[in-house]
């Protein structure tokens, strides 16, 4: 990825420049990385959360439930990608790419018997967690929410957060309304006590091609930028 730091753009001259711009053979995902002002050494200034974006991600989302509870499991044939309590976690524990999915969910009275392969669902980003919504008593309506295009964001260990808000065969306006959907979701997760600039700086790139730096990110949530959603 290459960026082009010399330069910062309007948000939509931004993307029309990136779908624009698109040549290669695949179809290019649209990625966004928001540096934030804060201190991820302290506990309370990771930023964490989920958001749907308004006009999904251009992808079928997978999702697996654990779950015993056999009426639920009836509930979830149709609309979870794999559904299973004892059963899919002693699979799993056998074949660890059997998790070829995007999310992981639970219910509380199920969340300790999956410890076991915790080892398996921590790199991979797909460990419940009642902070990411995945551990909850709302097993169908979550898993509708994400299938309509929920992501999750968290800050690296640069302070950085980097998702995904569409491809390149979206409309610019499209992209746009998931990029305002996300950068909200992350201010409204901003932590107490931050000085000066939440946001220091959002680069969007598409897999491909050139980093451009948004411009005016202190504005983001001006008029100018609302009226264009």
């Amino acid at each position: 990825m290459q960026q082009d730091n010399l330069q910062a753009y309007d948000i939509i001259d931004c993307l029309e420049m990136i779908v624009g711009s698109s040549s290669t053979k695949f179809v290019e995902s649209v990625d966004v990385a928001v540096r934030l002002n804060v201190d991820v050494r302290k506990p309370e200034q990771q930023v964490r959360g989920v958001v749907v974006l308004p006009k999904g991600i251009g992808k079928d989302i997978k999702v697996a439930v654990f779950t015993d509870n056999e009426c639920l499991l009836k509930e979830l044939e149709f609309i979870a990608n794999i559904a299973g309590g004892e059963d899919l976690v002693n699979s799993v524990k056998e074949n660890k790419k059997l998790l070829d999915v995007d999310w992981c969910i639970t219910t509380y009275d199920f969340v300790e018997r999956i410890k076991p392969i915790a080892k398996i669902l921590g790199p991979k980003g797909l460990m419940p967690d009642p902070k990411f919504n995945t551990v909850t008593s709302e097993i169908v309506k979550t898993v509708n929410i994400i299938k309509s295009g929920q992501i999750k964001f968290k800050t690296d260990k640069y302070g950085i957060i980097h998702a995904k808000i569409g491809n390149v065969q979206f409309s610019v306006k499209d992209l746009f309304a998931n990029f305002m959907a996300l950068v909200k979701a992350i201010n409204d997760v901003k932590p107490n006590g931050i000085k000066g600039d939440y946001f220091k700086s959002i680069f969007i790139n598409s897999t491909m091609g050139k980093s451009l730096m948004v411009d005016k990110v202190g504005k983001i949530f001006s008029k100018e930028y609302y009226s264009e959603a």
